[in-house]
């Protein structure tokens, strides 16, 4: 199996700090890495374009920058990590970030998208910048975050707070255990409320979970906090977590975040790499 990986770059130390972690995290598996980057943005800001002939010219300047700088990327890349089961391709398109990566999402089956927390403005008083968070928001497909300047440390603990309302799609949930059984690592399934898992729907949820993860080292943990997103950061700190494990859909801690402006408002504000899982239904071409 060739595990498909779509690492989005805007040339950033961010964007290849995220790239030396894809390689890193996935260093045991045969994997085929997207570098892309999409340059739409780049093209309309340029406010001295004023005709068609200009804007084609420019269009196609950036083009050849852009597969110069990526075909860079890749020669560090292997330099700094030569592994003969990593094959690496280059994608510059014309077009916005979100439409090009799920493009290359539907087009390759892709199995997950890394990219860093922040980009090329890099803004310090915000945790998440647009890019990432648009492609949070709509790109179904995980989404690993990787904050600025994290370094790859072998992962023990992941925590993923649930509230066991929704059904769980089966492909995720197996990138989570892979990684897992991959690191031998524990997954501290965190269940925040004042109220014990007591409905049918979340019964079933929950024992489907187990399902999933039995081949692996998983805990149960109940918070009874109010405020969820304190008793994330409470148990990121107390477990000792390494990577904390998100699902965006209705009815989830994330989807009452994300309807906020930004994540930084609500307080979550993670200093470890972030999954972010799709509960959406996925059309594969």
């Amino acid at each position: 199996m060739m595990r498909k990986i779509v690492v989005p770059t805007d040339f950033s130390k961010n964007a290849f700090n995220a790239l030396k972690y894809a390689v890193e995290l996935f260093k045991y598996e045969k994997c085929e890495i997207f570098i892309l980057h999409a340059f739409a943005d780049e093209v309309y800001d340029d406010m001295s374009i004023n005709n068609q002939a200009l804007l084609e010219d420019l269009k196609d300047s950036v083009q050849v920058k852009s597969e110069k700088e990526i075909a860079q990327i890749i020669l560090d890349i292997k330099e700094y990590s030569p592994n003969p089961h990593h094959h690496f391709k280059s994608i510059s398109e014309f077009g916005s970030l979100v439409d090009e990566i799920n493009e290359v999402v539907n087009e390759e089956n892709a199995d997950i998208i890394i990219m860093g927390t922040r980009g090329k403005t890099n803004y310090q008083h915000i945790t998440f910048g647009t890019n990432t968070l648009q492609v949070i928001k709509y790109v179904h497909c995980p989404v690993l975050s990787i904050p600025e300047n994290y370094e790859f440390k072998t992962p023990k603990n992941f925590l993923f707070p649930t509230n066991y309302m929704i059904p769980y799609q089966k492909r995720e949930l197996k990138l989570v255990a892979d990684l897992s059984s991959a690191y031998q690592a524990i997954i501290h399934l965190l269940y925040i409320s004042e109220f014990p898992v007591e409905s049918f729907r979340q019964k079933d949820n929950q024992l489907f979970l187990k399902e999933q993860f039995y081949e692996t080292g998983f805990k149960f943990h109940r918070g009874e906090e109010t405020d969820k997103i304190k008793a994330i950061n409470k148990n990121i700190g107390s477990l000792n977590i390494d990577l904390l494990i998100m699902v965006n859909s209705r009815y989830t801690y994330l989807e009452t975040i994300l309807s906020g402006s930004t994540i930084d408002i609500i307080g979550l504000q993670p200093k470890i790499p972030f999954l972010i899982l799709q509960n959406f239904y996925r059309q594969i071409t």
